[in-house]
């Protein structure tokens, strides 16, 4: 029973910190569900050819792959918030 609770301390202490780090709880729990597991030290240089992914357009609905657009026109990839 001790250690159940040890547990569950260590648990929320963990997500108060990741609270603190993200600025909200949502923002917490979305890093924790969806970043952490996708986090990875990748080989792209500046200069390299972007990887092909699948990502949303501004309008919030369409979505394209990469390959699909480069070579046409410049293509901008903002990664952030400005909200």
């Amino acid at each position: 029973m001790i250690g159940a609770i040890s547990v569950a301390v260590l648990l929320l202490a963990g997500f108060g910190v990741a609270v603190y780090l993200a600025g909200s709880p949502r923002d917490a729990y979305g890093m924790l569900r969806y970043a952490v597991w996708q986090m990875s030290s990748g080989e792209v240089q500046a200069g390299d050819r972007a990887p092909d992914a699948e990502v949303m357009a501004l309008d919030g609905t369409t979505r394209f792959r990469l390959r699909e657009r480069l070579g046409e026109r410049p293509l901008v990839l903002v990664f952030g918030s400005y909200t």
